[in-house]
């Protein structure tokens, strides 16, 4: 699903003041755009507006240019490191330092210490080191670093800083020890989430897009799932990966209409039917993702049966009823888990996936209700419903409760962004 290069333009510097491209303002003073210490303390914390970005101006940009305009419109707030020193801190890149890899390029670890720039305090770091695949790839590059450039919260990664070195284009952000969902929930290696952990990762993330939808234009992250929600050691989810990211509507307009890109599966369905995209579009992402962590299964999964290779359509029949919606639960939870509280989940996954975007509550709205479930203590296992069913398959659903649900085939439409 990637996004086709347009026809570039002249480009035109940033300035402190403001980035113009053809006239037009693209956003305003970068240092407003950020929130102030006292937001870090609030659980959603507002978002000052901020206008519309381009990056076609920048595509035909030196690498030393973009440097300079880089390192003049942030300053201090971002590393403009060198490849040398990315190279000296990573071991050359070594594979024993290899953190991940995809259609994106290489994730490795490394270590900073204290010499290295001055008030940069040693730590580890991951470095993202990108395969640009022409301009796409560098726009991608470039909207990592303008939007995590000027974003501060507590459930967003942290980027360091950037390197942008003749055709290299490389992003440092700080270092996520438990790394992603994804290889939690779907892992065989990995140990199996509790139910509370799974609760505080969802609130977490949703913490981190309702941040990115709160402000009066808000940004659509475009690409939420599994595998760009990282953890730290404690678990706290951050999201990672703002490649897709855009800026939402602005004045009357109620969309943006752009070309289909994210990950099939995630992606909401009139965006990939129309290319509209909004903040719903995002809430449905959401609604995969509390699927994923209730059941522990992936949203697309072609190992299985037909019937049970898209998630949303298998899962669908089970989330209105607290007596079936057991057969569905993760196995590997093994009942800890709240009844009541699965059951809410379930309500609210089936909210997010609504069809109608309308139907789709907002994200701060979500937020409220997965707090709400913190502490509640019915387990599965100590209130009778667990095990759902004495003879069971994967999560505990019955071939005979398999073929009560009213599964339609689903017909990709677009090929999976690899990440």
């Amino acid at each position: 699903m990637r996004e086709s290069s347009e026809p570039s333009k002249p480009w035109r510097p940033f300035t402190s003041k403001c980035c113009s491209a053809e006239g037009q303002i693209i956003f305003g003073n970068l240092s407003r755009c950020k929130t102030s210490r006292s937001d870090f303390s609030k659980n959603i914390a507002p978002m000052p507006s901020f206008r519309r970005l381009s990056f076609s101006d920048l595509s035909r940009s030196s690498s030393t240019r973009i440097n300079e305009d880089l390192a003049h419109t942030f300053g201090p707030d971002l590393y403009d490191f060198q490849l040398s020193e990315l190279r000296a801190i990573t071991q050359n890149f070594s594979s024993n330092y290899l953190l991940g890899e995809g259609g994106f390029g290489t994730v490795h670890k490394g270590y900073i210490d204290d010499d290295l720039r001055q008030g940069l305090k040693a730590q580890a770091v991951a470095v993202k080191l990108l395969d640009i695949e022409g301009l796409q790839g560098h726009r991608e590059w470039l909207a990592e670093v303008i939007f995590l450039g000027q974003l501060r919260h507590p459930h967003l990664v942290r980027l360091i800083g950037y390197c942008c070195e003749d055709e290299e284009r490389l992003l440092v952000y700080e270092f996520m020890p438990r790394g992603s969902l994804e290889n939690h929930l779907f892992k065989r290696i990995s140990v199996s989430l509790p139910w509370g952990t799974r609760l505080k990762i969802a609130i977490g993330a949703a913490k981190g897009l309702a941040f990115l939808h709160g402000a009066e234009n808000p940004v659509i992250y475009r690409d939420f799932k599994t595998s760009n929600i990282l953890l730290d050691s404690d678990f706290t989810a951050k999201l990672s990966d703002f490649g897709l990211a855009k800026m939402g509507p602005e004045g009357s307009n109620t969309h943006v209409t752009t070309r289909v890109m994210g990950t099939y599966g995630y992606a909401a369905p009139e965006y990939i039917s129309t290319g509209h995209l909004t903040t719903k579009s995002d809430v449905y992402s959401f609604g995969v993702v509390l699927l994923e962590l209730l059941t522990g299964r992936r949203s697309m999964d072609k190992l299985r049966p037909k019937s049970e290779q898209n998630l949303v359509d298998w899962a669908k029949p089970y989330l209105r009823s607290s007596r079936r919606l057991r057969y569905i639960v993760d196995p590997r939870l093994a009942g800890q888990y709240s009844v009541k509280g699965a059951k809410e989940m379930a309500v609210l996954a089936l909210q997010c996936i609504s069809v109608n975007p309308k139907d789709r509550p907002k994200m701060a709205a979500v937020v409220a209700t997965l707090e709400s479930l913190l502490n509640l203590k019915d387990m599965a296992v100590s209130c009778g419903q667990w095990p759902a069913t004495q003879k069971s398959t994967r999560n505990g659903v019955s071939p005979k409760a398999t073929r009560g649900g009213n599964v339609r085939k689903s017909a990709p439409v677009t090929q999976n962004r690899k990440r």
